[in-house]
Formats: C-alpha cells, structure tokens, sequence
C-alpha cells in the first residue's frame, strides 16, 4: 500500500503536470489526478512493457497485430475520404487517424462532445496550431473490420444531427436578418 501525504498538493501537481488537449476531461476538477503526482514512466519502464508484449506475442505475432492496425486505420481514412463533410488533418501514422468535420473549431468540439456522450465510441481531441480536431486510435488487440465500421457509422450518425441542427440555426438567423432588413426598407 502506498501512502502520499503532502501539505501543498497544488505545487506537487503543478511540478508534474503535462496536460495534452487529448487528456483533458470533464472530470478534472472533481477528482485528483494521481498521474500528476510523480515521476512521468521514463524510457526504462515504456521498454519494460514492450518487453512483455514480446514475450507474451512473439515478434511475427507483433508485426501481426501493428500491421492488422495500420490496414483498420486505412480503412477509416478511406470512409473519411468518401464523405465530403471530413478532412483528413494529418497523415495516418501506425494505427492513428486525425481528422475533423469541415467547419469550425467549435463545430468539431462539439462534435466530440456528442460522440464521447453518446457512449458508443469513444475519441479525442487534438490540436495543432489553432486547429482543433479528433484523434481515431485503432490500438485494442481485438479490434476487427466491423468495430471500424460500427465507429464510422455512428460518427456519420452524430455529424448529420449535429450539422442539421448547425444549418437550421444558421437558417433561422439569416431568415431574422432578412426580416430585419426587409422592415427597414420598408419604413424607410
């Protein structure tokens, strides 16, 4: 069991806070994050995992898995290019799709809002420079064709509902300012 007392917590967290867009949550401010309280894993501790992984898999069983990973995240990619509402925002590297909904960055928030709530699928965020987007890890050992599929449709799901409802806004405020103009000729 371990026990960590300490007078201050906010000047230990800070000393060891590194908060990536894509470890933020809502839950932050209700629970302490434990992983701020120590020593981030060094090299040594990241190469002793990869040493269980091969020796639980075996090196051609390794190859086996990231390649299986690589071909799940091109076929994501390929379902974001046939949807002219996407973008892909970065190249796939290993099993790591970035992309966003062409739109704002408060678009694309608030698409991930909906999709993390929804609980189906689960997916981060990102951003470089001042582009705002989100991240499709395939990583899970047992992830197959249709998990990919499953997670597009419900991506195109959320993103038809959500831009429905963007574009209804938009109409609703371009139909006010048309009236609006449309007294002020009139009274004029």
């Amino acid at each position: 069991m371990f026990v960590f007392r300490v007078r201050n917590r906010q000047s230990i967290i800070e000393a060891f806070t590194v908060d990536p867009v894509y470890l933020k949550h809502n839950s932050q401010e209700t629970m302490p994050e434990f992983r701020h309280w120590q020593i981030p894993l060094g090299r040594r501790f990241r190469s002793l995992k990869l040493w269980f992984v091969m020796r639980l898999h075996g090196i051609k069983g390794l190859q086996e898995h990231i390649r299986n990973q690589i071909a799940l995240a091109q076929e994501f990619k390929a379902f974001l290019l046939q949807d002219k509402r996407f973008e892909v925002v970065a190249p796939v590297t290993m099993g790591l799709v970035c992309f966003r909904v062409q739109g704002s960055n408060e678009l694309n928030k608030c698409l991930l809002e909906r999709l993390n709530e929804d609980g189906r699928i689960h997916l981060v965020p990102s951003q470089i420079h001042s582009m705002y987007f989100l991240r499709m890890a395939v990583c899970a050992a047992n992830t197959e064709s249709s998990d990919i599929a499953f997670a597009w449709n419900v991506i195109q799901e959320v993103a038809t509902q959500l831009l429905a409802e963007t574009d209804n806004e938009v109409n609703h405020e371009r139909a006010h300012n048309d009236r609006q103009i449309f007294e002020m000729s009139a009274e004029g």
